[in-house]
């Protein structure tokens, strides 16, 4: 898929990964949709990508967990936009506790973002990916989704679900010719850790593992048109996370231990 003239719809896109991503597309040509709930920060990405693109650019203020939100904003991309050729699913957030001390009602909001507000909007997009016979859904998942560690129970159930949809969906919407990636980061140094690690000392510990999200952001454009399953970043951690399913033992020995650092 060339992406020039193509349009990107990318969720969580007022900061980190996902911002980055929409700067790697609209520098590949494509006409980037920025939806965020931070109205007054994705204005900001709206202008930066026209500038990169020459092309327009579009930012719409979206909070996924709200479906009515996101059939509004939906109907007026494809009123004031076009059809949706990419669907870049970014936004979500975690906490990182014992999961006895954490509310019911963060865990109930952590999924109703992570996972019922990314299915929502999936699955009206690809409606539509399916008609055409056209498109790509690119999930981000996480690492922790392949290999949770203590203190992030309920971030990593919703990433393991991620990944549990992400898997049947790419073989439900193969026979319609639309693919889908799963993104799986490990930490990376971004807004998201101002709410999951506000003292910052989970950060300083993974230091070395650290993902750039530039860096990630070329690759998941670069992956746009092609049917690739799975983006795993960084190294070490796609490597521990095979061990933690072919070796449970070491598994956990490396999942409590080495990458225990919360």
């Amino acid at each position: 898929m060339k992406l020039s003239g193509k349009v990107i719809l990318v969720t969580g896109a007022s900061s980190g990964l996902g911002e980055q991503i929409c700067y790697e597309a609209a520098k590949a040509g494509a006409i980037v949709v920025a939806c965020a709930r931070r109205i007054q920060l994705i204005g900001a990405v709206k202008e930066r990508c026209m500038e990169y693109s020459n092309q327009p650019a579009f930012a719409f203020q979206l909070d996924v967990s709200q479906p009515q939100q996101v059939d509004h904003v939906l109907a007026r991309i494809e009123e004031e936009v076009g059809a949706i050729d990419v669907l870049v699913n970014d936004a979500g957030y975690g906490i990182f506790d014992d999961f006895v001390a954490t509310p019911y009602e963060e865990i109930r909001n952590m999924f109703e973002v992570n996972v019922l507000g990314l299915m929502y909007i999936t699955k009206r997009v690809a409606i539509k990916m399916i008609e055409r016979g056209d498109g790509q859904v690119i999930n981000v998942a996480s690492i922790a989704g392949k290999m949770a560690t203590p203190k992030s129970s309920v971030y990593a159930a919703t990433k393991f679900a991620v990944l549990g949809f992400s898997n049947a969906l790419r073989l439900e919407l193969k026979p319609f010719h639309v693919s889908v990636t799963t993104v799986n980061p490990g930490p990376m140094e971004t807004p998201f850790f101002e709410r999951a690690d506000p003292d910052k000392r989970y950060l300083a510990r993974v230091k070395p593992f650290l993902t750039d999200p530039t860096a990630l952001a070329k690759k998941i454009v670069n992956s746009i048109g092609k049917p690739k399953r799975e983006i795993n970043q960084p190294l070490i951690m796609e490597i521990a996370a095979k061990a933690y399913v072919l070796f449970p033992r070491v598994g956990d020995y490396l999942a409590s231990g080495i990458f225990n650092k919360k």
